[in-house]
């Protein structure tokens, strides 16, 4: 009932409620990334969502444009504090994850939920078959997730698969509202920003 139901309409209540925040953030940063870098403020970058279907996640833009895409051995996105792709903004924003703030925006559409498997890039969705994977896609992606708000950048590309899934097949109230509080600390702590 919560999965197939309720929860989209908590997502669209919390993602209404958050908007005049993020109208706030944007009247602030949008100026100060296009100042220092002169190009678009938005990133939106494709995505797998629900059942495989992309879609365009909005981002701030937190990388110099044209920044080359770095993966990791696992495949996941490289990610380190002294990052040269990174603006001086954009470091601020991923350390408060204030860059994510505008995917209320693809909770609105339905593209995403505020809790969820963070979204893979199309790709990778091509090359992993496996079970795991696949039952990840059975909800749509969130802003955050299980393994965002307790690991973040912490574990391996195939951990947090695993543990997506498992969500995935296991949706509830409880969990979400763990998983909320949990991202809520992970933030306030900085804990895990970088997987290098």
């Amino acid at each position: 009932m919560y999965a197939k139901y309720i929860k989209r309409i908590v997502d669209i209540v919390v993602a209404l409620t958050g908007l005049p925040f993020f109208a706030i953030i944007f009247v602030i940063i949008a100026p100060i990334i296009y100042l220092s870098d002169k190009e678009p403020v938005f990133y939106n970058a494709p995505r797998l969502g629900k059942k495989g279907k992309v879609f365009y996640m909005y981002k701030f833009r937190s990388m110099k444009v044209n920044a080359p895409d770095i993966r990791n051995a696992d495949g996941s996105t490289y990610n380190a504090e002294d990052d040269p792709r990174v603006t001086s903004i954009g470091k601020l924003m991923r350390k408060t994850s204030l860059d994510e703030i505008p995917q209320l925006l693809n909770v609105l559409i339905g593209d995403m939920s505020i809790i969820g498997p963070r979204p893979f890039v199309p790709v990778e969705g091509k090359e992993n078959t496996s079970k795991n994977f696949q039952d990840r896609l059975l909800v749509r992606p969130g802003i955050t997730g299980y393994t965002q708000a307790y690991f973040r950048n912490s574990i391996s590309q195939e951990e947090k698969i695993k543990m997506d899934a498992e969500y995935a097949r296991n949706v509830t109230f409880l969990g979400d509202m763990k998983i909320l509080l949990k991202t809520i600390e992970t933030v306030a702590q900085r804990k895990n920003i970088y997987n290098k």
